[in-house]
């Protein structure tokens, strides 16, 4: 159900999903008919992305390899596998992008400049996330993906490892010094690494607060495109409403019509029914005169 509806073009999609729904419940599944009800339209960059997932199932992988790779890379701070993943990268999100593009025209929605935008910002994110990496390759996006700048989560933990050197470097330099040194230079590791934990606590609260600010706008532009599809099937009612009401005007109307030329067709056939009793009548009275003359001896 889920890929059937996330598989329609998005001005399909409203309809369909209120059918599904109407069909859960009278199938008296009102858990199902709760979680089709709560499924959101996918925005335009987010069908196109779909698209291209339904569309070419073979780039999928690659892609997914792709950003494996270079999460791997990062985190290993390898410099030569960085620079060719990198060239892979730009060259093959450039091309489905462009590929998307196609698609997305020849299934009768071309797409501007921006939409393309946030199809490859979607990409960029594949590389940079696992978890966005899945819920790309489902095909059943609703929303376009962000990127974060770099890679934060490898970067991060470089970061440690780096830490980690600094304070091995440190602590050979110590023992080469005599021991009243030795206690200064403690004391600067603790606050380093305290200051690498802020430095990380902050970042992973930035993140966080990034993600639900991007959520709260997706949902509110969710939101407001919802409410313009209602607004434009309420339009689409009162016209039919309009329509309706003058097509029952204009029954009445042929009804009245249709009853009056009732009336007017049943009087002459009652005038008609009268003039032919009184010609009977008279043909009658006519046929007794003949016969009184015809007798013998009148």
């Amino acid at each position: 159900m889920l890929d059937e509806l996330y598989a329609l073009r998005p001005e399909d999609f409203t309809a369909a999903r209120a059918s599904a729904v109407a069909a859960a419940r009278t199938a008296g599944d009102r858990e199902l008919a709760q979680r089709i009800g709560a499924l959101r339209k996918p925005s335009l960059a987010a069908w196109v992305s779909n698209l291209l997932v339904r569309s070419r199932p073979g780039e999928v992988q690659p892609l997914l390899r792709l950003g494996e790779g270079l999460r791997q890379a990062h985190q290993d701070l390898d410099g030569t596998q960085l620079r060719e993943l990198s060239r892979q990268q730009h060259a093959l999100i450039r091309a489905l992008s462009a590929e998307a593009r196609r698609l997305a025209a020849d299934a009768g929605h071309p797409v501007g400049e921006g939409v393309q935008r946030e199809v490859e910002n979607t990409l960029h994110a594949v590389l940079a996330d696992p978890e966005a990496a899945g819920a790309w390759a489902s095909g059943r996006l609703a929303k376009p993906l962000s990127a974060t700048v770099g890679f934060p989560a490898v970067a991060q933990s470089a970061a440690a490892r780096s830490a980690g050197a600094q304070s091995t470097v440190t602590e050979g330099a110590g023992a080469r010094r005599r021991a009243p040194a030795e206690a200064p230079s403690g004391q600067n590791r603790e606050a380093e690494e305290q200051r690498q934990r802020r430095l990380a606590q902050a970042r992973r609260d930035a993140e966080a607060a990034e993600r639900e600010l991007r959520t709260l706008k997706d949902e509110a532009a969710s939101a407001g495109q919802d409410a313009d599809e209602a607004k434009q099937e309420v339009d689409r009612l009162q016209r039919r409403v309009g329509e309706l009401a003058e097509e029952l005007e204009r029954a009445r109307g042929e009804h009245e019509q249709a009853r009056f030329a009732e009336r007017t067709a049943r009087e002459r056939a009652r005038a008609a029914d009268r003039r032919v009793r009184e010609a009977d009548r008279r043909a009658a009275k006519a046929v007794a005169q003949l016969e009184r003359l015809t007798r013998p001896g009148t």
